[in-house]
């Protein structure tokens, strides 16, 4: 299993991409927009971005030229309907790791995302500790005083994010945007049955719980 970011602004192709990576098993956020883009990997961490070129706000090669600046290293594959040399070489020059032309077969795009998640680079894993919990992104597992806890996809990418930005605090329309990204159902209801099921799953010290509850302001996990 696999963290994959999606940017990409057409709405149809998100959603047949989105299913055919979740079929093979990985963990799928999307945005929509360059901006949105740049946000989500400026604020989390990933094995690998599949990145539309042509995006609203942020076009992608401005999307990755930043990426790169700022020392980003996860590889990204270019999904573009330029199909000329001298556009590949521009996309190559950013820092692209792969470049598949629309329209193309889904089966090439689960291939080529294969391919270059088996690079040595994706080989180091990403492990955050707070207090007695391990969480290890690339293996997609939480342990907890050495024993394995499950959680639902959404509650470990939650819980991943919090543990990212420790003594931060978010508000719930800002975790929603980072966790639930393009899922338009999800509301304040659905962050807090996710946060109840996480606390009941990793706190036992309700004197001193891990994440916290800010009231009126929002939640914030506390090392």
């Amino acid at each position: 299993m696999a963290k994959i970011l999606l940017i990409e602004d057409d709405q149809d192709l998100t959603v047949l991409i989105h299913d055919a990576l979740e079929s093979e098993k990985h963990l799928v956020e999307v945005a929509h927009s360059g901006l949105d883009g740049r946000e989500c990997l400026l604020m989390s961490k990933y094995d690998a971005v599949i990145l539309d070129w042509d995006l609203p706000g942020l076009s992608g090669l401005e999307v990755l030229k930043a990426f790169r600046a700022a020392g980003g290293n996860t590889p990204v594959m270019f999904l573009t309907g330029m199909a000329d040399l001298a556009d590949k070489e521009i996309g190559f020059t950013a820092g692209g790791d792969d470049y598949l032309t629309k329209p193309f077969e889904m089966k090439e795009l689960i291939l080529r995302l294969r391919a270059i998640l088996r690079r040595p680079a994706q080989m180091q894993e990403s492990i955050l500790k707070v207090r007695d919990l391990e969480l290890n992104a690339g293996q997609h597992r939480l342990l907890k005083n050495g024993a394995e806890l499950k959680l639902f996809p959404k509650e470990f990418t939650l819980l991943e994010f919090l543990m990212r930005h420790p003594n931060q605090i978010f508000s719930a329309d800002n975790l929603l945007k980072h966790v639930w990204h393009s899922d338009s159902s999800a509301g304040v209801e659905t962050l807090r049955q996710s946060l109840a099921r996480l606390r009941q799953t990793i706190d036992d010290d309700r004197d001193n719980p891990l994440i916290k509850t800010i009231y009126g302001v929002g939640y914030r996990l506390e090392p």
